[in-house]
């Protein structure tokens, strides 16, 4: 897949900078409906998680997913420049240890979506392995 968004774009969409912009590149986005992103997992993301046996954490890889979604949500041209906060996180289940040198490739799909709040399926593979998934509730702030 092509890059759509590189970093530059994504830090235009978003307010994360590093070290907790979790996601490098955009690869597929229908903006209120679909992306696909990716992040390459480094030692930095596994710092003292754990010595010796770097894993990245799980809160990590949904931060990661929720990122991605914000990118679906906050792309749209009625939320340019505002926020989309966690509502809400169900029915996460971790399927696999992800380590420094592996490629999440980070998916959300989003369900609903009614006034500023919405719902989203997500899930991070890597290597066509489930990850992670999980749904994701989001508020964007209106404020």
């Amino acid at each position: 897949m092509t890059t759509i968004l590189g970093r530059t774009e994504i830090e235009a969409i978003l307010p994360h900078r590093p070290p907790f912009l979790l996601i490098d590149e955009v690869v597929e986005l229908e903006p209120g409906a679909r992306v696909v992103a990716r992040k390459r997992v480094t030692e930095e993301d596994c710092a003292g998680h754990f010595p010796g046996n770097p894993i990245m954490p799980g809160v990590k890889m949904v931060e990661a997913l929720a990122q991605a979604g914000a990118v679906a949500v906050l792309a749209e041209e009625r939320n340019r420049g505002k926020l989309a906060l966690f509502a809400g996180i169900d029915d996460v289940r971790f399927k696999r240890i992800v380590r420094p040198g592996e490629e999440l490739t980070l998916t959300c799909d989003l369900e609903t979506v009614r006034g500023p709040i919405g719902r989203g399926k997500a899930r991070a593979t890597v290597n066509g392995d489930l990850a992670v998934r999980g749904t994701l509730t989001f508020a964007v702030d209106e404020s």
